[in-house]
């Protein structure tokens, strides 16, 4: 029977791949503070608009549709539209990376993307917001659409409310059953929305530091979440071997 295991190792260590590169809650929790930052970028520094609460967007960019402020309306309404580019983008990365036998994971590939994004945007100049903000969404709309899960739970790195019914939803699950996967799942939820709101609380503090250059620290998180992917999956290939 021992001979059979090399090969059951390696079927798992395949299957379990892409799951552990991309669903660890250090990664996890690293996305959520970029996110929780890029949002309070956006809305401090560069008039109010969001990053990630497409929602809010949605609202502000309806009622002022109502009321004719059409100078407003662009505003709100370039950044949902660059946020669905960024999906796109990221469906398109993966569609053309994923089978391709090159040394970088896709969702790397797009994480550099999105570094060089945010770098862009800090050299735009607040005469400039609406690109930059559009940009910052763009980069968001990446990131919620390649970094869905955590340990197999759907968690969303760039938005909270989400989070906040499914961490709820698990917590009720775990007053009943117990169960400390159902413990652990409601955890999970209410760390990340934690991680985000830290985000936002550091992007406020730098803002007031460092003003437009504050979005560096996103890509400088970014780019922590691009090395620890990559460690993982050396780790991943020397258990596979």
């Amino acid at each position: 029977m021992s001979h059979h295991h090399p090969t059951h190792k390696k079927l798992f260590s395949k299957l379990g791949q892409d799951r552990q590169v991309s669903e660890t809650v250090r990664l996890g929790l690293l996305l959520a503070l970029s996110g929780g930052l890029m949002d309070a970028y956006s809305y401090l520094f560069r008039g109010e608009v969001f990053a990630n609460a497409q929602t809010g967007n949605i609202l502000l960019f309806s009622v002022n549709l109502s009321q004719g402020n059409w100078g407003v309306v662009k505003e709100y309404g370039c950044p949902v539209l660059a946020f669905g580019a960024g999906i796109a983008l990221a469906f398109l990365i993966r569609q053309h990376f994923q089978r391709r036998k090159i040394r970088l994971h896709w969702r790397q590939i797009g994480v550099l993307i999105e570094i060089g994004v945010l770098i862009f945007v800090a050299f735009q100049p607040q005469t400039r917001n609406l690109l930059a903000n559009s940009l910052t969404s763009l980069a968001c709309g990446f990131q919620v659409e390649a970094f869905r899960k955590i340990h197999g739970n759907s968690i969303a790195t760039t938005m909270c409310i989400g989070n906040f019914r499914a961490g709820l939803h698990a917590l009720g699950e775990y007053w009943f059953s117990r169960k400390r996967s159902d413990r652990n799942k409601a955890l999970t939820y209410f760390i990340v929305i934690a991680f985000f709101a830290l985000g936002a609380v550091l992007g406020s503090r730098l803002i007031a530091r460092m003003g437009q250059w504050a979005i560096l620290c996103s890509s400088a998180l970014l780019a922590a979440c691009f090395l620890l992917m990559f460690i993982q999956t050396e780790e991943e290939k020397r258990d596979a071997l």
